[in-house]
């Protein structure tokens, strides 16, 4: 039976601006309950989204599916930067990615991240203490910024690491509201974040400055392409970004851990009881498996495309080679197939889940090896780096207020709308007219 497609006329493209987080969803409702594929239409191409374990495996196999050009240009230029690995594919792809790992997954690396979370968080619980009224978003772009520009070796005062956090944050906050003014800004921060990260990686290379070998900052200076060449200036300092820039994204999870941690007090006590019993805020099982959650439900990205390279069928709908195979990320991460009582927060079912990579329907940061695929290397990194900050924001010292936690799941990318405002338990509040 031929795969009927939509016609022209009725291309999704528009939806998914529309619906956002929703569009897997809507799309669906196209398929028996349980399907794993639907034919759909993507940018005048006939496209098929797919889910699930089954899914997972036919978007990561890249005799069949490739993402070279999949991704939109104005996604792909203003959040990753033109010619950088997530753009790649093959041989090409993993000799790239292969300095990542180096760079990110190693577990020494990892190590050498944790006490630097540990430093920032500790700062920022103190400035809450003290009467500071930043939200935990901005807190954590703070942190994960300068904690990260440090691990990578990077130059400059605690300040000036923090200024330009905030420009890549607003990059991830911009890049998918073509229709917005924060668009625009945030291919202004693009550029001239690109600009900034190629004159490190020149300084690196004349010896203006230097950094510890091991570090993105030194990796991506000297890294060298399959034929032996130093990457481009400005493409080396693409890269660095991308070793830098995931972290700091990490921060929309913080503000939804804030929104859950406000919604469930009893796991609020639990994650605190076990900070204090362990006398730190990193690696905590219990505020692991609730940054588990955190990503399962609340992905950065609903969905990610690729270009069918052969006539492709799965559960009975077909694809030609040539048109698009998109993965549902949201609707696998909540795939009632695949997870018990899928549509509950359940922090519970990550207790004892240690390899979190051979869950085959878990894949907030991409899916397939790492080292070999399209996983993204630094998602140790971003656990832990959540589940520190779920750890701070449940000392019982803090409290995060009612308002401005709703959130608008057109959006993409998405966030509790306040960021989740903390306050000194017992601090008094603002007038409302002037402020909370």
């Amino acid at each position: 039976m031929a795969t009927v497609f939509p016609p022209l006329i009725k291309d999704d493209s528009v939806s998914l601006l529309t619906r956002g987080y929703g569009f897997g969803a809507h799309i669906w409702r196209r398929a028996s309950r349980g399907a794993r594929s639907v034919p759909m239409r993507l940018l005048g191409d006939k496209a098929l989204l797919v889910r699930g374990a089954e899914g997972v495996d036919l978007f990561y196999d890249e005799s069949r599916v490739i993402r070279h050009g999949a991704m939109p240009a104005i996604v792909q230029s203003t959040l990753f930067g033109n010619g950088s690995v997530h753009s790649l594919d093959g041989d090409d792809h993993r000799h790239r990615k292969a300095t990542f790992i180096d760079v990110a997954y190693d577990d020494a690396q990892v190590d050498r991240l944790l006490p630097l979370f540990e430093r920032e968080w500790r700062r920022e619980r103190e400035a809450w203490l003290s009467g500071g009224r930043r939200t935990a978003y901005d807190a954590a772009v703070g942190v994960f910024g300068r904690a990260s520009m440090t691990w990578a070796g990077l130059p400059g005062t605690a300040g000036a690491k923090t200024r330009w956090s905030s420009r890549l944050a607003q990059v991830v906050d911009g890049f998918g509201v073509p229709y917005s003014p924060e668009y625009l800004l945030a291919v202004a921060n693009r550029r001239w974040s690109d600009r900034h990260s190629q004159r490190l990686i020149e300084a690196m290379r004349s010896g203006t400055i230097d950094a510890d070998e091991g570090t993105a900052l030194s990796e991506w200076a000297w890294h060298r392409d399959r034929e032996g060449n130093l990457l481009p200036p400005r493409l080396a300092g693409r890269e660095l970004q991308n070793s830098i820039r995931p972290m700091i994204a990490v921060a929309r999870f913080v503000a939804f851990a804030a929104k859950e941690l406000h919604d469930r007090p009893e796991w609020r006590q639990r994650i605190a009881e076990e900070a204090e019993e362990r006398g730190t805020v990193i690696n905590g099982p219990l505020a692991t498996a609730f940054a588990q959650e955190i990503r399962r439900t609340a992905p950065f990205v609903p969905m990610l495309p690729g270009w069918a390279t052969t006539d492709i069928e799965l559960d009975g709908a077909r694809v030609p080679a040539g048109g698009r195979v998109v993965l549902d990320i949201l609707g696998t991460d909540t795939d009632d197939r695949s997870w018990e009582r899928a549509d509950e927060f359940r922090p519970e079912r990550f207790i004892g889940i240690d390899d979190y990579e051979a869950l085959p329907a878990f894949i907030p940061h991409g899916g397939a090896d790492p080292a070999t695929g399209h996983r993204c290397p630094g998602e140790k990194l971003a656990i832990a780096g959540l589940a520190s900050a779920i750890a701070t924001l449940s000392d019982p010292r803090l409290m995060i207020l009612d308002s401005g936690l709703g959130v608008n799941r057109r959006r993409l990318p998405t966030k509790p709308a306040s960021g989740g405002r903390v306050r000194a338990e017992g601090a008094p509040a603002r007038c409302p007219f002037h402020g909370s």
